[in-house]
């Protein structure tokens, strides 16, 4: 596990086990309720756009989104760093709090769902053929599992919603895509894209440098396992033979540490 991956998901258990005791103390579910994101009364209690992400209905829904969060979130955090992870998943749980207003504004939100929901889109932009395995059991691609999320709460907005915040789903994919993309306009390996367009072929000795110094050890084992491969790859073949993607992926690694 990764330094923020696992400090979320502890944070997102402890806060279950407050609430669990919390019907003992009235004090302590003031505090709860404090905590709880009704969309209309936003300006009243700003807080709420972080702090409703922090709780959860019942032990279902603090399972599938913490399954979420430690499958998907550890990779992830090796790619972008600490700070860029830290921010998608604020970032989802903001703009998914936002969404509430606008289709949900009475219904009280809690849960860590748009959070994770950017979290799967983050996985799914950098390895979308990857295989996840809904239910445990059917393989499926992770791009495609994103359409699959995305029509499931468009469905499910439309209809009775069966007291999901699926328009808060949907509002975490959109926040979690959009920070993404405005990472990618000011990624170094945006510009070093350009650089690897066809009709570039050179790597500087300073960039493979660059590459040698990644914290290998600190990467998640996957990641670890793919910077291992393209640097053997540099080393039998030379720089020129990487193709633009693995660029990217050494420069994305060296930018983020």
């Amino acid at each position: 596990m990764t330094p923020w991956a696992r400090r979320l998901l502890v944070a997102n258990v402890a806060m279950f086990l407050v609430m669990v005791v919390a019907p003992q103390s009235p004090a302590l579910a003031r505090f709860i309720d404090a905590l709880v994101l009704v969309p209309a009364y936003i300006l009243q209690r700003p807080w709420t756009i972080v702090t409703y992400a922090f709780l959860h209905a019942d032990v279902l829904h603090l399972l599938f989104n913490m399954i979420g969060l430690f499958f998907f979130g550890p990779r992830l955090e090796s790619v972008l760093g600490s700070r860029r992870f830290l921010g998608l998943y604020f970032t989802s749980a903001v703009v998914a709090a936002l969404a509430s207003v606008l289709f949900e504004p009475f219904a009280p939100v809690v849960g860590a769902s748009g959070a994770v929901f950017g979290v799967l889109i983050g996985f799914a932009r950098f390895w979308p053929r990857d295989r996840i395995y809904f239910w445990g059991v059917i393989p499926i691609e992770a791009r495609w599992f994103i359409v699959l999320l995305a029509a499931y709460s468009i469905f499910g907005g439309l209809t009775s919603g069966g007291g999901i915040a699926h328009f808060a789903h949907l509002g975490g994919l959109a926040g979690g895509w959009v920070y993404l993309k405005v990472l990618e306009l000011r990624s170094p390996a945006r510009r070093f894209r350009k650089r690897a367009s066809p009709g570039f072929s050179r790597a500087s000795r300073a960039d493979v440098e660059r590459w040698r110094s990644i914290p290998r050890e600190s990467l998640h084992p996957v990641n670890r396992e793919e910077l291992d491969r393209i640097m053997k790859k540099v080393d039998e073949h030379g720089p020129q033979s990487l193709d633009p993607r693995e660029r990217e992926y050494l420069e994305r690694l060296s930018a983020s540490r």
